[in-house]
């Protein structure tokens, strides 16, 4: 048998192992939701997305009746997904309740801090849901990674990190940390469009071209920090993020599916009648309407 033979052999026994494979019959399976990207579908996506928000209002109702406290920690690679899974969670529920926290650079004051002082001030009070995005892990991950942080700092983080959850998950706290892990080829796609995208050229930085440059520094950050921390009262929730619909309704099932939350019946609401003009007139008024220009 020649060279070319061979190979031609080799093709199509890896095409068939493919298509015996369960991601293969998953896939076959998926179809109607797929697109052919092997995406999930925008129609789709949202469907579901509307069945999950009416889920995540019922744990908004639930956390403010019971005055549970919850955190949940966002983490991974530069263009993940952490901000559009955030933003999924948030939509549709109340800024009141779900508070979003992403911290900007520390001053020099809070430099001069325990690391974990300015987290631990913007934890929930009862009936609050606050959501990390980036978290005290900045220690371990991108301080480690572009060298803003001694070693021996972060080693002495990775080695209190655990102790300190516990005492968070004892102090009443629902604590939940999600992972979005994405891809070599997917974080450069995104980064490319990042540049090219005039409605996401604000998300690119210096620190993004540097991270996707240390690619592998971030992956030994990552192990470290999951050997230290991936514990049985705060473990880590890796959620694949190549599709980024995909990931975020995984997010939020999982996330729904960690608290035990109970739907309370709605009340039966009646919508008034307004009440009569009673002489009341419009005003003669000339008001600076907005140029209908759509």
């Amino acid at each position: 048998m020649g060279h070319g033979d061979k190979k031609a052999k080799d093709k199509k026994k890896d095409k068939k192992a493919k298509q015996a494979s369960p991601a293969a019959a998953a896939g076959k399976a998926d179809s109607g939701k797929l697109n052919k990207a092997g995406m999930l579908k925008r129609e789709y996506y949202e469907k579901e997305l509307a069945i999950l928000h009416g889920e995540l209002v019922a744990l908004q109702e639930w956390v403010k009746a019971t005055g549970a406290r919850v955190i949940v920690v966002f983490e991974g690679r530069d263009a993940a997904g952490k901000g559009g899974s955030i933003k999924a969670i948030t939509e549709r529920v109340s800024p009141r309740v779900f508070r979003v926290e992403a911290l900007p650079a520390p001053t020099e004051r809070e430099k001069s801090q325990l690391f974990m002082q300015r987290y631990i001030t913007r934890f929930p009070s009862a009936g609050e849901v606050v959501i990390f995005d980036r978290s005290w892990y900045n220690q371990a991950l991108v301080n480690r990674v572009m060298g803003f942080t001694e070693e021996k700092k972060v080693e002495r983080f990775l080695s209190l990190v655990a102790l300190m959850e516990r005492f968070i998950v004892d102090g009443g706290i629902t604590l939940i940390k999600f992972w979005l892990e994405v891809d070599m080829d997917e974080q450069t796609r995104r980064f490319q469009e990042r540049i090219t995208d005039p409605r996401k050229t604000w998300k690119l930085s210096p620190m993004d071209l540097e991270a996707h440059r240390r690619w592998y520094d971030y992956s030994r950050a990552r192990d470290a920090v999951f050997k230290a921390s991936d514990s049985n009262h705060a473990p880590w929730h890796v959620l694949r993020s190549n599709d980024k619909r995909r990931a975020r309704l995984n997010c939020i099932a999982q996330f729904l599916s960690l608290i035990p939350y109970k739907k309370a019946p709605l009340p039966k609401v009646d919508l008034p009648k307004r009440q009569k003009p009673e002489g009341y007139k419009e005003p003669d008024y000339q008001y600076r309407w907005v140029k209908e220009r759509y």
